[in-house]
């Protein structure tokens, strides 16, 4: 779910984890495959057969969230679609890394309405890391997401900040970091009422609008992107 930019200036969790284990690793080579708004019945059938093509040393898979926003959402089925992509890939040699969601319940209302949702998607997730013996990426059990600093406008997609949060539990599950990425933010004056009811309204018009009219019409705001980083390729450091 990196939020992806045109100018090539911006960069998500997984250029962030990957420029660290580099240092050190002159051979080291990576790939990112996600394309934003992907369902993971495209992201199975798509992304899943070329990174096993590409046979690689530790994989992380990241999806569902996109699956759960729709009418259609079976948990029941995307447990089983999953769980048989994380199998092909540990047959095939490769550590995995998988994702167990955020909590929205202190930021948003909205997406709290999803939470049985989101429960029951993060419970499949932990099962099927513990089964195939994954890397379990835990963002649930923490506050540190609740900031608002941590998200773009949207309120969907991680902000810089947020990204580099995430990048710090990813390097802590695999033994490179430490607990830092659950600090909170500095704090910062309280934002009066009326600022907030405007920003609700920004938001509404800007994003909450156009994604249900995306809806509507069977849309992604997706639908015209690309992997930003389709093949394995070296990591500059620093």
């Amino acid at each position: 779910m990196d939020d992806q930019r045109d100018d090539g200036s911006y960069r998500g969790w997984a250029d962030l984890v990957a420029q660290q284990l580099a240092v050190g690793h002159p051979g080291f080579r990576y790939a990112n495959l996600a394309v934003r708004g992907r369902l993971l019945p495209q992201i199975v059938a798509e992304q899943v057969p070329r990174a096993l093509a590409m046979r690689p040393d530790l994989v992380s898979v990241v999806g569902g969230v996109n699956d759960l926003l729709r009418p259609t959402f079976d948990v029941g089925a995307l447990h089983r679609r999953l769980d048989h992509a994380v199998a092909r890939m540990r047959d095939a040699g490769s550590d995995v890394l998988l994702v167990v969601g955020v909590n929205p319940t202190a930021r948003s209302k909205t997406l709290t309405r999803f939470m049985s949702r989101i429960n029951a998607l993060n419970d499949a997730v932990a099962d099927i890391a513990d089964r195939r013996d994954c890397y379990p990426v835990n963002l649930f059990e923490t506050t540190v997401f609740d900031d608002p600093r941590m998200w773009a406008p949207d309120r969907l997609h991680l902000s810089s900040l947020g990204h580099e949060r995430v990048a710090g539990a990813y390097l802590q599950t695999l033994g490179l970091g430490d607990g830092a990425w659950r600090e909170p933010l500095p704090a910062t004056d309280p934002v009066e009422w009326w600022a907030a009811r405007r920003d609700d309204v920004d938001w509404l018009r800007t994003h909450l609008l156009p994604w249900l009219g995306r809806r509507a019409r069977g849309e992604s705001s997706g639908a015209a992107l690309v992997a930003k980083r389709p093949a394995l390729t070296p990591v500059g450091v620093g």
